[in-house]
């Protein structure tokens, strides 16, 4: 149960995906690029959460390794 949810995404990736998400939500909120940019609720939620479906499925981890005793 310790994998569930654990992090694999970097840091400056979890701020970009947010970023991007708000971005993406904010100009469909305008009428700018119509619905599909409600899609970025999904970047908003995994950088929040630290973890994204598909490198957990696909086995690839971004986050930098912890050092012991750290």
């Amino acid at each position: 149960m310790s994998r569930f949810l654990s992090v694999n995404e970097h840091p400056v990736e979890r701020v970009l995906r947010v970023g991007l998400g708000v971005a993406l939500v904010g100009l469909a909120a305008f009428g700018t690029i119509g619905v599909w940019g409600y899609i970025g609720v999904v970047p908003i939620l995994t950088g929040i959460v630290g973890n994204c479906p598909l490198y957990s499925l696909l086995g690839i981890s971004t986050c930098p390794m912890r050092t012991p005793g750290a």
